[in-house]
């Protein structure tokens, strides 16, 4: 029987959205998270400046056939709290406290990119910046997420 906790578990699912080896061992009980999964989240680049991430258009659109707003803050927040995880390292963990958007342009195909950056990494809370962009390069949104940074409770 195979549980959320099994070591090696979610391999195939953190190879599948491109997380760098050298995090594995952080994610391999826990996985990327059945939303990144089902949303084609695919990460180019990890660490606690700067994550990198692509996304489809397709399956992610809204009545319209653009793509979700929503779906522009779901990959925002997956990029600023792995980041911000990333940042509280061994023994801490981040939550997400805030996000907001705003929507420049919308998208109908293709891919999109978001590429986070950090604005400020603290002992207690990490922001981000997140800009998504469509495969020409325009700006589509602008999101910031700010984690709170906590230390892990003993079990």
């Amino acid at each position: 029987m195979m549980d959320n906790f099994t070591p090696g578990r979610f391999t195939e699912e953190l190879i599948a959205a491109g997380v760098p080896q050298e995090y594995h061992g952080w994610l391999e009980r826990y996985g990327v998270g059945a939303l990144v999964v089902k949303m084609g989240i695919k990460f180019l680049e990890l660490g606690p400046e700067r994550s990198v991430a692509t996304m489809p258009v397709e399956g992610n659109t809204q009545v319209a056939g653009i793509l979700h707003g929503g779906a522009h803050v779901v990959l925002a927040e997956t990029l600023g709290s792995f980041a911000a995880s990333l940042h509280a390292g061994s023994g801490r963990h981040a939550v997400g406290i805030e996000v907001g958007a705003t929507h420049h342009r919308s998208v109908a195909a293709g891919l999109v990119t978001g590429t986070c950056t950090a604005i400020h990494l603290g002992g207690t809370l990490a922001t981000h910046e997140v800009v998504m962009t469509d495969e020409a390069g325009r700006r589509l949104s602008t999101a910031r997420i700010t984690n709170m940074i906590r230390d892990n409770r003993g079990h």
